[in-house]
């Protein structure tokens, strides 16, 4: 199914992808809300691929499970035609496996379905600035499954986690351990507006780019 209608240069341009018709819709209804436009959906994997490679969207949120071609496949197959692309996974999998492969693959984000809606739409908003988010339920699940994450630059890790104030410290510990950035306002008292300055600032300090790359550098660095 397409959508007509040109978006405005800075209205992030959305193509939605899962195979329950009142679940799509739902979602369309929300980001529409919240000023974003769905340029088109699809009911399978395979006219997910098509739609993003004929609609040039910035963002396209699949489920993981879909006829035609899986989320990890359109994940794949939208990042060789067009690495502008985003795609966000949306599942019902809390699997740490599904997760890494899809993040492995190029999702940019991989988000439980029972995540509340306004968080999902928000974080839909923080891809379509750039960052790559992940339920903060699985990022625990995730550090674990990576198993063998390397103590070996543990001093390294640590020269540059020094250069985080004690309060950044707490956020990414809280960060670590799953925690997202309302929990982490809730923790600490303090506003979502100064927490995301505080991750701001982290991901400068220690050179990364996620929450999960956060939380591997505080593993590595044995600050949890």
């Amino acid at each position: 199914m397409f959508g007509g209608v040109a978006s405005p240069p800075d209205v992030p341009r959305i193509v939605l992808a899962d195979d329950h018709h009142f679940f799509r819709e739902g979602l369309r209804g929300k980001l529409e809300a919240d000023g974003m436009s769905v340029v088109g959906d699809a009911a399978d994997g395979e006219e997910a691929i098509a739609l993003s490679a004929r609609l040039n969207p910035d963002i396209v949120i699949a489920d993981l499970s879909m006829p035609g071609a899986s989320g990890i496949e359109v994940v794949r197959r939208i990042g060789a035609n067009n690495a502008l692309v985003s795609v966000i996974i949306l599942t019902v999998s809390a699997d740490a496996q599904s997760a890494l492969e899809a993040l492995t693959a190029g999702a940019t984000g991989y988000l439980l379905k029972e995540t509340p809606v306004d968080e999902i739409v928000s974080s839909v908003r923080l891809v379509a600035t750039g960052q790559t988010v992940i339920s903060g339920s699985l990022t625990p699940l995730l550090l674990e499954s990576v198993g063998a994450i390397e103590r070996s630059p543990a001093s390294r890790a640590r020269q540059r986690a020094g250069d985080l104030t004690a309060r950044e410290l707490e956020v990414l510990k809280l960060i670590a351990g799953g925690a997202d950035n309302a929990a982490i306002g809730r923790e600490l008292s303090i506003s979502r507006h100064t927490v995301k300055r505080y991750v701001t600032n982290i991901f400068e300090k220690l050179g990364v780019a996620s929450r999960v790359e956060a939380a591997v550098y505080a593993v590595r660095a044995e600050l949890v």
